[in-house]
């Protein structure tokens, strides 16, 4: 596959970005423009003063610098970059500084705003796959003029989220990618947004949902998908999946439709995800509160409070599904809002396999889950609601993890004990935590809530225990050597605001548009069990600016870094960060932090992408960097009819969302 020139200059002047570097229309898009409306969380949890005086515990300080990091895991690691970091220059080497962590070794790439994807000097990009690329035997080559439901069926989807890789053989993976949401006004010149029509609303339904592609490693290094695969899979709005669990059947996810409650039609608004040990995909249902409408018309008390709760559109929905279908109607069907919102487990390896929707891992605003395996075998699988002052959770499963029997393992996720998490600060940036039970092998552990209900309104269920409201808990992943778990923390413009949780040890910063970098031990390295220290790796923003922390590096030597969101590690144990929403006038792009040594939190930008993007994914090789590129070209004032980008084919062409791979022009990523 040739890689992608960078496209000429816009013919128009650029569009403007908004001020949280994300612009409105996504953000209407997405999740209904969630932070221009208030926090569903209203409950009165306790404050960070309540907690200090309860437990007996130091206040934290000014936001200034940590001092220490939590537990002795946690420690350990930090002692290794004293406050103030080596000096020297960015890329290491020389001045005394220590040579670049094994797998950072690459000039970083300054903040930008090219309609293009910028990498170091040295590596490449090209294309996997975009927007409308038929994937399946038959599909018809990718027309924007001329599009159809019955096309976009058998094609990649738009707004392509997490990636993840099944090896096959001989160089092949089955390639897994999320289709998060629609944007009509940039899938549809002269799209009338108070008129959709039908035909533009069932391409909708056919464009979310995932993609199972087969992908190989050419000879020049890079991936490229193979058209036609037996693999291949759509997964839409439409495709049949099954509910499993102690809630399924149960009264609340019954509808019309399905009075037995244990069939749903689709998933939307899958954001990220994760490969379990066993070769299956799990994919977070987020923001699918966007896509119901009518919830004013519900008046019932619980009814009525359950829905606010999960912010579901009171009125109409920005893309009018409920016109053609009463099912995305709660006043028509109240049920079947309650059939969204869990983790869905895919078989990529089975194209004829009914996925799963888990309703024993709870249902919320889900950005993903991924799991560590307990050393006896129970899988723990890590979550965030992602929803300003919502919560942190995991699950640890009632039976283990049997390396010989795959379709034992595929069961693993319906039966255990679900979690939300507590944080108390002990110092700056420092802390420890309790897992307080929710649901314990099938029973409630909330009073008043029958088990059924607290699966599936988890969010009520969980505000009854006070856990610790966070900043936007996004991807949540357990590193895969040390079990320490990373949670991307992306940003909350309402911390401390009137009337607003105000700030505590983990959440340290008011009006936070910058987010966080939390790094979690639980105590005995035991992953099932309850309690865990924890600190802020990293705290983001302009490195010029006072409040922020690079994990005890150097501030002057690092790359700027703003919404961290989506997370992967590389074979020499770096984190990886993709970021949305980018407050530092930049366009998002992909850094890489060294965990250990005396590089500890020197984070380095490896990538940028083009103008109204989004970097999703990522997954990081030896050999390629995977990343995706979602909503290209999506500023404020911009539409189909004014593209905000060119991406990725350059010229007068409409931007299309992709899967793009990164690669080194004859050696591994970061040598």
């Amino acid at each position: 596959m040739p890689l992608v020139p960078d496209p000429p200059p816009p013919a128009t002047p650029p569009l403007p970005r908004s001020q949280h570097g994300r612009s409105a229309i996504t953000c209407r898009y997405r999740c209904g423009a969630a932070c221009a409306h208030p926090a569903p969380n209203t409950t009165d949890n306790p404050t960070f003063a309540e907690l200090v005086s309860r437990r007996g515990v130091l206040r934290a300080g000014a936001v200034l610098t940590l001092v220490g990091a939590a537990g002795a895991a946690l420690a350990a690691c930090a002692d290794q970059a004293p406050s103030g970091g080596p000096a020297g220059g960015a890329a290491g080497g020389g001045n005394g500084a220590p040579p670049p962590a094994p797998g950072t070794n690459f000039t970083p790439v300054a903040p930008n705003t090219a309609d293009a994807i910028t990498v170091p000097p040295g590596y490449t990009s090209s294309v996997v796959l975009r927007w409308g690329d038929p994937i399946l035997p038959g599909a018809p080559a990718f027309d924007f003029a001329a599009q159809s439901a019955a096309a976009q069926a058998g094609q990649f989807g738009f707004n392509n989220d997490y990636c993840g890789l099944v090896p096959l053989q001989d160089s092949r993976w089955a390639m897994w990618s999320n289709h998060e949401y629609v944007s009509p006004t940039f899938m549809f010149t002269g799209y009338d947004e108070a008129n959709p029509t039908e035909e533009q609303v069932r391409i909708s339904w056919n464009a979310v949902g995932g993609s199972v592609v087969v992908v190989h490693r050419a000879a020049s290094g890079v991936i490229e998908a193979v058209p036609g695969d037996r693999l291949n899979r759509r997964i839409t709005a439409l495709t049949p999946f099954r509910l499993t669990g102690p809630a399924a059947g149960s009264a609340s996810l019954r509808t019309s439709a399905d009075p037995d409650g244990r069939t749903v039609l689709g998933m939307h608004s899958n954001c990220s995800g994760g490969i379990t040990p066993w070769g299956t995909v799990l994919s977070g249902e987020e923001n699918f509160n966007n896509y119901f409408a009518n919830a004013a018309a519900v008046t019932e008390p619980a009814a009525a409070a359950r829905l606010k709760r999960y912010g579901i559109t009171t009125g109409e929905s920005e893309t009018k599904w409920e016109r053609f279908d009463p099912r995305w109607d709660v006043s028509k069907e109240p049920n079947e809002v309650n059939r969204y919102g869990y983790i869905v487990e895919i078989d990529p390896l089975d194209p004829t396999s009914t996925p799963v929707k888990h309703t024993s891992l709870g249902r919320f605003k889900h950005e993903g889950a991924n799991i560590r395996l307990a050393p006896d075998g129970h899988a723990v699988a890590y979550m965030g609601d992602d929803e300003r002052f919502d919560y942190l959770y995991k699950f640890v499963s009632r039976d283990r993890y049997d390396p010989n029997n795959r379709a034992a393992n595929k069961t693993l996720l319906e039966n255990g004990t679900l979690y939300v998490a507590s944080l108390t600060g002990t110092g700056e940036y420092r802390g420890t935590g309790s897992w307080l039970p929710l649901v314990e092998n099938g029973t409630s552990r909330v009073p008043g809530m029958s088990t059924e209900e607290v699966l599936v309104f988890t969010r009520l269920a969980a505000d009854t225990l006070r856990p610790t409201k966070m900043d936007r808990p996004e991807d949540v992943q357990p590193h895969p050597r040390t079990g320490r778990v990373y949670v991307a923390l992306t940003n909350n413009t309402d911390r401390g605001a009137a009337g607003k949780a105000g700030t505590d040890a983990a959440n340290p910063r008011v009006g936070n548009k910058h987010g966080q970098i939390l790094e979690l031990a639980e105590q005995g390295d035991n992953p099932t069990g309850t309690a865990f220290d924890w600190s802020l790796l990293l705290v983001c923003g302009d490195p010029a600016a006072p409040d922020t922390y690079f994990g005890g590096f150097d501030k002057t030597q690092v790359s700027p870094i703003s919404c961290p969101d989506n997370l992967d590690f590389d074979r020499h144990g770096n984190l990886w960060i993709a970021t949305d929403g980018n407050a530092l006038n930049s366009n998002d792009g992909l850094f890489a932090v060294p965990l250990e040594g005396p590089e500890r939190g020197h984070v380095k930008q490896f990538l940028t992408v083009p103008n109204g993007a989004e970097t999703c994914g990522p997954l990081i090789t030896d050999d390629f960097v995977l990343v995706s590129v979602q909503h290209p070209g999506e500023l404020d004032d911009a539409s189909a009819d004014r593209p905000g980008s060119h991406w990725p084919d350059g010229g007068a062409s409409q931007p299309r969302p992709s899967v793009v791979c990164v690669v080194k022009e004859g050696g591994a990523i970061g040598a």
